[in-house]
């Protein structure tokens, strides 16, 4: 991380809170946004992550803590004085003021008279140069988020903040938008925090995801290593799928844990286990559902040696174009989550098939078995109110 005497777009939160009454919304937390980042708070509805972006806006007052913006303290200034600009997923774009006007308005707030110059270039960044004379209704979902953006940046703030911003659009929209939003932020170089429940979205343009869970920071990193390396079963279901098979360590070889699970013998490497590693422990082996190969009991013999392997019948399929997925009953683990491309695919896998799945021990993580395996796995569409 910079420290804030390098750089001015810093955002740090220094054991920031937030309680109503009895309830606490955000528990105390420190959190560094690096100058220049682009930062996502990732969490179901209520789990603070609206509240934690308010707190920086200064549109929330904390309970308890610090709001630094560089090395400057903002945590007693108003919203107005902050080095920085929000963008909400309504847009609040002003209906009678054409495009031009729409984002230019900061700037005319300010009493600056030529503004042409700097609305044309933000219009070409927001590649929409083309529609300055329109008014809002006549353009798209997408566009009114891009005017939107232009009308934040104009004002070059330190920070641009963006709060569910794309929540409103349809999903093949929302997908053309965040690719958007990622160059936008490549070109201008500054600080975005991003809210969003959306976790495709959060990993697809943050450099840093902050998965947010009741009101706690559960785990901070980047996207690929936040999905491959999962600190908690939180963390593992709410970013993507994760099978749980309950296991007890058995011994210990090399860098590996051997662990049983059932009459099943399976290879964890003891660097992939945030759980405890002493022998007779209880662990859970968690496997995402693509690492997973599946392959016919007949030809359980062709399988090489060395990879983890646990035995079940498929319980039910669903073809989805891209792969299918299979739904395993083994003695190991209920209801076994398999995606296997569909390159060529074998006929005889159909439910009621006895089948053998296998994988690369190394793509085995292993998590603290006192854990709720099931946190995290209902990700339920939510409002912008979290």
């Amino acid at each position: 991380m910079t420290t804030a005497q390098e750089h001015g777009g810093d955002v740090r939160l220094t054991g920031i809170s937030k309680t109503y009454g009895s309830f606490t919304a955000v528990h105390p937390l420190d959190l560094t946004v690096p100058q220049g980042s682009f930062f996502a708070l990732l969490g179901a509805s209520g789990c603070g992550k609206t509240t934690t972006l308010r707190m920086i806006a200064g549109l929330e007052e904390p309970s308890s803590g610090t709001v630094h913006l560089g090395d400057q303290d903002v945590t007693a200034l108003p919203p107005y004085k902050r080095p920085v600009n929000t963008v909400f997923q309504s847009y609040a774009l002003f209906p009678h003021l054409d495009i031009f006007e729409n984002v230019a308005f900061g700037l005319r707030r300010r009493g600056i008279k030529s503004v042409k110059k700097q609305v044309g270039e933000m219009l070409d960044l927001v590649q929409l140069g083309e529609q300055a004379r329109k008014k809002p209704h006549q353009l798209s979902g997408g566009q009114q988020q891009r005017v939107a953006v232009a009308r934040a940046l104009i004002n070059h703030p330190k920070v641009l903040l963006l709060d569910e911003p794309l929540g409103a659009l349809d999903l093949k929209l929302r997908r053309q938008m965040q690719l958007e939003l990622k160059r936008i932020q490549t070109e201008v170089g500054i600080t975005f925090v991003h809210v969003t429940h959306d976790q495709e979205e959060a990993m697809t343009m943050a450099d840093t995801v902050a998965v947010m869970n009741g009101g706690r920071v559960e785990q901070l990193g980047a996207p690929a290593d936040l999905y491959e390396n999962p600190r908690t079963t939180f963390v593992a279901n709410f970013l993507g799928t994760s099978n749980f098979i309950e296991a007890e360590v058995a011994a210990r070889s090399g860098d590996d844990l051997i662990l049983k699970a059932g009459d099943c013998k399976l290879t964890l490497p003891t660097a992939r286990c945030t759980g405890p590693t002493a022998t007779g422990a209880k662990v859970l082996a968690g496997v995402r559902p693509e690492k997973i190969s599946l392959t016919h009991a007949d030809d359980a013999g062709r399988i090489p040696e060395g990879r983890n392997r646990i035995t079940g019948r498929i319980a039910d399929s669903s073809f989805i174009g891209v792969s299918t997925q299979y739904v395993i009953d083994s003695p190991a683990c209920d209801s076994f989550e398999v995606y296997a491309q569909n390159i060529e695919r074998d006929a005889r896998l159909t439910p009621g098939a006895e089948v053998v799945l296998h994988w690369n021990p190394a793509h085995t993580f292993g998590l603290d078995a006192a854990q709720d395996v099931e946190a995290g796995a209902s990700k339920v569409e939510e409002d912008a109110s979290a």
